[in-house]
């Protein structure tokens, strides 16, 4: 009797894991996680931001799904099989459960592979590229400063000592390809609340597709320790209407051709 309340109770619980596991994946491809809480990650800004946040609170919540299933079948096993006042002798010393066995090393495969397909659904979505992206930026970064480069807009912004965090300028809703090229050592593109980040490594081109949806000011910086400075290479974004960013442009073509 035990045991067949055993395995029923285990077919129940790898049920309902299974239900709040996909779930929560559903929610990270779909980003139904509005209202739930970060769990520490910054509130994104970009469209591939909250997909990566959306793909956190879904693993986050599955691991709370987990462990409150862990802790109620110890909380049960230690309530259910107690010894009482009244029991006299050994419990059962049945050395297998073949149904509860299989059980248990299905539902952590489940688990994983569910984890690992809404993963690998959120990381081509995050790391494909537009076929013709809005604006072009090269981002070059060296010992110890940042150079941002709109090669199709004759326009450069580069960080100086009077000058020490440099501001990329981006229109808000355009898809914007950041070409990523280091003059001497490794360096790292980081803002926090794009939620990605990709390093500038010496003879390899790497490239970044964002698309900003929110306008204000976010601050990045260089997340891969790069030498005696590492730490004066901050740089700002501003995201601005697309209005502004004409704008913008028109400004620093002016001031190019006054210097």
């Amino acid at each position: 009797m035990d045991t067949l309340v055993c395995v029923q109770g285990a077919h129940r619980i790898t049920r309902a894991l299974g239900q709040a596991v996909l779930a929560a994946g559903l929610a990270a491809v779909t980003g139904a996680c509005e209202g739930v809480p970060r769990f520490g990650a910054p509130d994104p800004v970009t469209v591939d931001g909250k997909r990566i946040l959306s793909l956190w609170q879904g693993s986050v919540l599955t691991a709370l799904a987990v462990g409150a299933v862990v802790w109620g079948l110890i909380a049960w096993s230690v309530l259910r099989y107690r010894r009482r006042r009244t029991t006299t002798g050994l419990p059962g010393q049945r050395a297998d459960n073949l149904p509860l066995e299989i059980a248990y090393t299905l539902t952590p495969v489940l688990i994983v592979a569910i984890l690992f397909g809404f993963t690998v659904f959120t990381q081509e979505k995050v790391t494909a590229k537009a076929a013709v992206p809005d604006v072009v930026v090269e981002v070059v970064g060296y010992q110890w400063q940042w150079q941002f480069r709109y090669p199709d807009e004759g326009v450069v912004v580069t960080g100086t000592t009077a000058e020490p965090r440099p501001t990329m300028v981006l229109p808000v809703g355009s898809t914007v390809r950041l070409r990523l090229r280091t003059t001497d050592v490794i360096h790292s593109f980081w803002v926090p609340r794009f939620l990605k980040k990709l390093d500038l490594v010496p003879g390899l081109d790497n490239e970044l597709d964002v698309v900003v949806e929110d306008p204000g000011v976010f601050p990045g910086r260089c997340a891969e320790f790069c030498g005696l400075d590492h730490a004066r290479m901050d740089f700002r974004v501003e995201a601005v209407s697309p209005a502004a960013y004409r704008t913008w442009l028109d400004q620093e073509r002016i001031k190019a051709g006054a210097g």
